[in-house]
């Protein structure tokens, strides 16, 4: 039997790396999809497969009543809204950079939770990490990241947006008991798939999903081992160890992406993202592995 530490450390390294290889599977999708296009169907795989997964155990997957709000506001800032972003990021940037400015989201998750949880506030230690790690993104999306090889400017400011709707997302999820957290994913995904889908024909039409044929392997594997799963799995952590500890998965996506962007895409990561990279995971190190304050 796993202790509980144990478990969650199998549980965190499980997520980033299914996690990590939806870098790897948008990236292959990205030079000739829409980046709503790759958002509608990404969502809309990984809802069936929830969807298929509650019918198969005998349970409904339409939303209560209560299930409602929470499941719009996790379907934007968790769903459809940072998925387009970094299809429309990954254009003009490498997955491994993308990753790496990606992985400010546990600083913002811990500068959140300090004015929302009594049991998460800020010391010296984590404001130390948090300018660290800040330090670090300004490397990764500073003037000398706006070279061929590394993001454009908008591409990098798009993954900044991106880790503060996880962030946010993150720390609301925290707020909600009722529900429970593989329902949480099934809600996230449905609403993503809802609200992608309909932005696709609207202002792609239905040829926007042409490309993707080719490419279904990718499309299939980015909506299984990038989004079902792992999004079911980091929600449980979130309501087991706090969006602070379960942002942790921060830490390691960027290793995992960066070697598998390496091996699998060719891609070649230059001294300044190392640099930058290194900078930002020693501030999520300091700020994730702060104690946590014990409420008076």
């Amino acid at each position: 039997m796993f202790s509980p530490r144990s478990f969650f450390t199998l549980q965190l390294l499980a997520c980033s790396l299914m996690w990590s290889s939806g870098f790897l599977f948008m990236k292959l999708l990205a030079d000739t999809v829409d980046p709503f296009a790759i958002a509608s169907v990404r969502a809309t795989f990984a809802a069936f497969l929830l969807g298929g997964w509650f019918l198969a155990r005998g349970l409904s997957p339409l939303p209560k009543r209560f299930e409602l709000v929470p499941w719009l506001i996790l379907g934007t800032l968790n769903g459809w809204l940072p998925n387009v972003l970094t299809a429309y990021a990954l254009q003009s940037a490498g997955a491994g950079p993308s990753a790496m400015i990606q992985a400010s989201g546990p600083l913002m998750v811990a500068v959140l939770s300090h004015f929302a949880f009594l049991d998460e506030r800020l010391t010296l230690r984590k404001v130390i990490g948090i300018a660290v790690g800040f330090a670090g993104m300004l490397v990764l999306i500073g003037p000398s990241a706006l070279d061929h090889q590394g993001a454009s400017l908008f591409g990098a400011l798009a993954m900044v947006v991106v880790s503060a709707c996880y962030a946010v997302g993150n720390v609301y999820a925290k707020f909600i008991p009722r529900v429970e957290p593989s329902r949480m994913a099934l809600g996230q995904q449905t609403v993503s798939a809802i609200v992608a889908t309909g932005l696709t024909f609207s202002l792609s039409g239905s040829g926007a999903y042409a490309p993707i044929l080719p490419s279904w392997p990718a499309a299939l594997g980015l909506s299984l081992f990038s989004t079902a799963l792992p999004i079911t799995i980091f929600m449980y952590m979130i309501r087991e160890q706090g969006p602070t500890k379960a942002a942790m998965i921060g830490y390691l996506m960027p290793t995992f992406a960066t070697i598998l962007a390496v091996l699998f895409l060719g891609e070649m990561i230059g001294m300044r993202e190392v640099i930058g990279g290194l900078v930002v995971l020693a501030g999520v190190f300091v700020v994730t592995t702060a104690p946590r304050v014990v409420p008076v």
